[in-house]
């Protein structure tokens, strides 16, 4: 996969992801026994790839153990027949198994179908199979467990190998020699899954995202594992990069642990190779001796790199990845292999005067910009699916996700350190995992390992950055002991995080994060204050609440009454708002201000389009005013925010950037416009202009031009400033508007280089702004006394745009490209006009985003606007693309190839 380019260079070639792009696997056959090769393939000349000693489980047989009332010892039998048992992947909750198996109807998420599902069947333990063939002998096996919900007992041919006392925690990997009790042949294993509890397990919760699963995700979540060796076995390769103070070059450190399985000693070579460079040791090992090897610059020159090629975050430089591959000899025969992937970088966190957490990537401070993760409910694994939403993060201009204890399958990271998309993994809040005054011994044991498990999981990955052992609290001293000793053993080498609210801790000290909401609604100018949730320091976690989708989204989980009460009943509660119970099942104070705002809806396609311009501006908002003070001294500084949230586990009317079926609303091109590479904005408390540079290198010769014009058209103001410099992540601010007392106003703002147009902004506003309580705040909102008022938005001029739209197909994608004019009499604009790509029978082709997207046009103006999608997503027949506005009537025209 690499080349050394020269002595001491080394340069990445390509990587490839195997599952990016593939359909979700199809369901196993019943046995398995062909071995597992690497999950990544070269692009380079050379495409060999990498044996893999490990073999996962393929897939599985479950059933209920009040269908399936035999013993394990029974059950695990080799000649076990598991006649009407229901098959499923490799990685499945019990729930996505019936599923998987037709069991429910085939829209779950629809209305409250899910609400319906009886529960009794999943308050009893249930079984998973599989016959597994092995060809020849084995000296050693060992049998993996990743991640099982959230207890298990464990039979192999008859014998229990393991109980749930010691296979317990969603995260707790669990190995178990089984080398006496595995055969050449035909073996039978059976794991009886206990039900799961988040009060009282280790579980993986949902807090108040959405409703539970009914299953509490009991079952097999991770890859069951089976690994075979000779009598030395490797495990744990991990690799620590050290770049030189000019960055150009590293030292890089390698670790593996090896064991010698054998009863008499054996004289091992552990061997390794990063790309052309190779090193080797021979290891002496006493009978059943476990030892860590470690190859140093200090004792092998050869891994001191004269010249490397570092990884980035998005948006900062690229992603270069260097494969480690080992090799253990016994005898001269290969006994066993262990590979893993990493970058060369480095990663400094500190908390600055103010208490402000702060992060350095190579040198360069690191705004993070991110969203907080929601895995599926059920946590299926699709590999198109996690591609295409990690797709969306870059899109979104975003460079990090938080993972609050959805700490998500291994391709998740791959994809993270392929992207450049920073990741803040840490345990949850609200459940078994923060109700720390009811831990019993038992419980300090399995956070240890779950911590020790996840930090040999995630260590190797450059995207990962640090971990928070606490979310909404810090850990009490003992619990927070077991992770750092975790942690300790598992040579984490990044920074650690008490938790991601204000708390500290005696041995971390503080966080430097906040955690004081908003969580639901508040208007723009909110963000721009320095209390709470406002734009200063590091958010782990807020935004302005409910997102409620675009109508196919709506029309897609909603029934036509749930829609009807939408609108006309703004305190109803709603099934796909939040938990049942939760104060976020209502979008009481979301509605109350859309109403006041931009006057009452007159129906459900009026509310939709306004909720659209309600998003739009109160998401801009909150990530320009992070990105504005980026560079800001004192107070004002900010290090870092996580939109809450990224996306959702189901179809949701709450949180969210991007929605379930993956539609980009208004809120998403919102967000990505305030994340552009560099970006005008308005800040709402002082009206100046600044620009904003996201990028590593300064930008000059700019011009900025800003133009103020009543809802009639008419221009109320313009100023042009040329020349202007902005440095490489930082903000300029070359303007500032005057105060107009007259009624809403529009505001565009562009900036150009040499004559071509590379921002372009507009915002709605407001003769007086929204008035907020803040001594009336909440944590999770900030009451308004005064709405502003933009009711006059809906009353614009009705006129025409024009659309021109082609498409373009370049292997399996397609690119559609559609020009948008004003061409409408008049001098009113045509305004918030979105388009959307649809499919020959009306659907939205999913996922499609365009590179802009609900824009503001004055007569006689022009906006070119493209996107790229698979082609196949797009179904038979020639797509077309729609076009509307609020003062625009929806027109169509086809995107002929």
């Amino acid at each position: 996969m690499f080349r050394q380019t020269k002595a001491g260079a080394l340069s990445l070639a390509a990587l490839v992801l195997l599952s990016s792009g593939a359909p979700a696997p199809a369901v196993p056959p019943a046995t398995t026994s062909a071995p597992v090769t690497a999950a990544g393939a070269s692009a380079s000349t050379k495409t060999s790839a990498r044996p893999r000693a490990a073999t996962p489980v393929a897939g599985w047989h479950i059933q209920s153990s009040s269908v399936a009332t035999a013993g394990g010892d029974v059950i695990s039998r080799p000649d076990f027949n598991p006649a009407g048992w229901y098959r499923v992947s490799r990685r499945s909750t019990v729930m996505a198994g019936l599923i998987q198996n037709g069991r429910y109807p085939a829209d779950l998420f629809y209305s409250t179908n899910l609400q319906r599902v009886d529960r009794a069947p999943f308050q009893v333990p249930w079984w998973y199979r599989e016959t597994i063939v092995v060809a020849g002998e084995s000296q050693h096996a060992t049998l993996r467990l990743d991640g099982i919900t959230s207890r298990a007992d464990v039979w192999l041919n008859g014998v229990q190998v393991a109980t749930a006392a010691t296979v317990a925690g969603s995260h707790s990997a669990t190995e178990v020699d089984v080398s006496r009790v595995l055969r050449a042949g035909a073996n039978g294993l059976a794991i009886k899954v206990q039900p799961a509890d988040a009060n009282r397990d280790f579980t993986i919760g949902w807090i108040d995202w959405n409703p539970y699963p009914p299953d509490n995700n009991m079952g097999i979540w991770q890859d069951v594992t089976l690994q075979r060796t000779g009598p030395i076995a490797l495990s744990g390769p991990r690799v620590v990069t050290k770049p030189t103070p000019d960055r150009r070059g590293a030292d890089i450190a390698v670790k593996v642990d090896v064991a010698n399985h054998a009863t008499t000693p054996v004289t091992a070579t552990v061997a390794g190779a990063i790309g052309d460079v190779r090193f080797s040791r021979a290891v002496p090992l006493a009978a059943g001796e476990r030892r860590t090897v470690a190859f140093t610059p200090a004792d092998t020159p050869q891994l001191r790199f004269a010249q490397v090629e570092l990884w980035w975050p998005v948006g900062l430089g690229e992603q270069h990845l260097y494969d480690l591959d080992l090799t253990g000899l016994a005898g001269g025969q290969v006994s066993d292999t262990a590979a893993t992937t990493f970058g060369v970088r480095d990663i400094v966190s500190a908390v600055d005067s103010r208490g402000y957490r702060h992060f350095t990537v190579n040198g360069k401070p690191l705004l993070l910009r991110g969203g907080g993760w929601a895995s599926d409910m059920f946590l299926r694994f699709d590999a198109r699916r996690l591609d295409d939403q990690l797709r969306l993060t870059v899109d979104l201009g975003l460079n990090m996700i938080r993972l609050e204890g959805k700490l998500e399958h291994d391709e998740l990271y791959a994809l993270a350190d392929r992207y450049g998309i920073v990741l803040l993994p840490g345990w949850e809040c609200c459940d078994k995992w923060e109700k720390y005054s009811g831990w019993k011994d038992a419980d300090y044991r399995i956070s240890a390992a779950s911590m020790y498990a996840t930090a040999t999981r995630l260590r190797n990955h450059p995207s990962v950055v640090a971990f928070l052992v606490g979310s909404d609290f810090a850990p009490p001293t003992r619990a927070e002991n077991g992770y750092l000793d975790a942690l300790k053993r598992a040579e984490w080498p990044n920074p650690i995080v008490s938790s991601a609210s204000r708390q500290s801790s005696p041995s971390l000290g503080s966080s430097g994060m906040k955690m004081d909401g908003p969580y639901d609604w508040v208007p723009p100018n909110y963000w721009y204050d320095t209390r709470l949730g406002a734009a200063y320091g590091f958010a782990s976690e807020l935004s302005a609440g409910p997102s409620v989708p675009e109508l196919d989204s709506l029309r897609a989980m909603m029934t036509p009454a749930e829609l009807d009460r939408l609108w006309r009943e703004p305190d109803a509660k709603h099934y796909h708002a939040a938990k049942p119970g939760s104060q976020f099942e209502s979008l009481r104070i979301y509605n109350r201000a859309l109403a006041a705002r931009y006057g009452s809806p007159t129906g459900l396609e009026d509310y939709v389009r306004k909720a659209q311009l309600a998003n739009y501006e109160a998401i801009r908002a909150q990530f320009e005013a992070y990105g504005g003070r980026r560079d800001a001294i004192g107070a004002t500084r900010t290090t870092g925010l996580v939109y809450w949230m990224l996306n959702n586990a189901w179809p949701s009317l709450t949180w969210h950037l991007y929605d379930h079926s993956l539609a980009a609303d208004a809120g998403f091109y919102a967000a990505r416009k305030a994340n552009g590479a560099y970006h005008v904005q308005y800040a709402y408390h002082d009206r100046s202009v600044a620009v904003v540079n996201n990028g590593p290198a300064p930008r000059s010769s700019l011009t900025v031009t800003a133009t103020v014009y009543d809802l009639a058209g008419t221009e109320k103001f313009s100023r042009t400033v040329t020349g202007v410099t902005v440095p490489a992540l930082g903000t300029t601010r070359p303007l500032t508007l005057p105060a107009f007392s007259d009624g809403t106003h529009l505001v565009k703002l562009t900036t150009s280089a040499g004559g071509v147009e590379t921002d372009r902004n507009v915002y709605w506003l407001p003769a007086r702004s929204d008035e907020l309580n803040w001594d009336g705040s909440t944590w999770y909102h900030t009451p308004v006394t005064r709405y502003a008022d933009l009711t006059r938005l809906t009353g614009l001029a009705r006129t025409t745009v024009t659309a021109a739209a082609s498409s373009r197909r370049d292997s399996d994608r397609t690119t559609t490209t559609v020009t948008l004019t004003h061409s409408g009499g008049g001098k009113a604009p045509a305004f918030f006009v979105a388009a959307t790509l649809r499919r020959a029978d009306g659907k939205p082709v999913l996922p499609a985003t365009w590179s802009d997207n609900y824009v503001t046009l004055w007569p006689g103006e022009s906006i070119t606007i493209s996107t790229t999608y698979r082609t196949a997503d797009a179904g038979q027949g020639a797509p077309s693309v729609e076009v509307a506005g609020v003062n625009v009537d929806r027109v169509s025209v086809p995107a002929r190839r």
